[in-house]
């Protein structure tokens, strides 16, 4: 009998976050500073905010932001550096398994960046949620690998990584109830966690809900 413990997303995760003090730069993602810098602030929600540096980019621009992450030990970190910041007061931090979630309001903007795990995860499902939780004339923002850095420990290798025109059909970002903004690939330098480099291309999709 194989009595090997396969752990749980969210167990995985926390111990993912564990083995390291701080997992990811800090920094707020590039794209998203440039796709979302010219909105007027509203209510935002970030799904898979990890520790926190988008949701507090937003937050330091005067938007009401909800951090979604499955990780407790992400969010803990998300939680310090905002009150460092000083935008505690911004931010509300919800420990959820975006799997099983769906949207209980609407958000005038709705962002998911490198939404990707190593373990199994719906992501296009979780998009598809998070499109139901754009108000009317709201926005849509998500930015994803089209494909896994080199230092990845993905364990699907092989599957197939969606650009964002792809992206925008599976969702369904029909002409008459969206406004595809930007839909493109991009190349970018990275470094990961043992200081390798890389050049990466990522599909960044913007999509406006239309009012009507």
């Amino acid at each position: 009998m194989n009595t090997e413990h396969k752990p749980g997303p969210s167990e995985f995760w926390d111990e993912f976050y564990s083995e390291r003090q701080r997992v990811w730069s800090g920094k707020p993602n590039g794209a998203l500073m440039r796709e979302v810098s010219m909105i007027s602030p509203g209510r935002a929600i970030d799904l898979g905010c990890g520790e926190g540096a988008d949701a507090i980019w937003l937050a330091e621009r005067g938007w009401t932001v909800t951090g979604v992450d499955i990780s407790a030990v992400a969010l803990g970190r998300a939680a310090a550096h905002a009150a460092e910041a000083g935008v505690a007061d911004r931010v509300t931090w919800l420990v959820s398994d975006l799997a099983e979630w769906e949207p209980e309001q609407t958000y005038d903007l709705v962002t998911a960046s490198f939404l990707h795990s190593p373990i199994e995860m719906p992501r296009e499902r979780i998009l598809l949620a998070g499109t139901r939780a754009v108000a009317p004339g709201g926005t849509l923002f998500v930015v994803g690998h089209t494909a896994f850095p080199p230092w990845a420990r993905h364990a699907h290798d092989d599957a197939h990584m969606p650009s964002a025109d792809e992206l925008a059909a599976s969702l369904g970002l029909r002409a008459a109830d969206w406004e595809l903004e930007t839909s493109t690939s991009e190349g970018r330098e990275a470094t990961g966690p043992e200081g390798q480099t890389a050049v990466l291309t990522d599909a960044v999709l913007t999509a406006r809900r239309l009012a009507s």
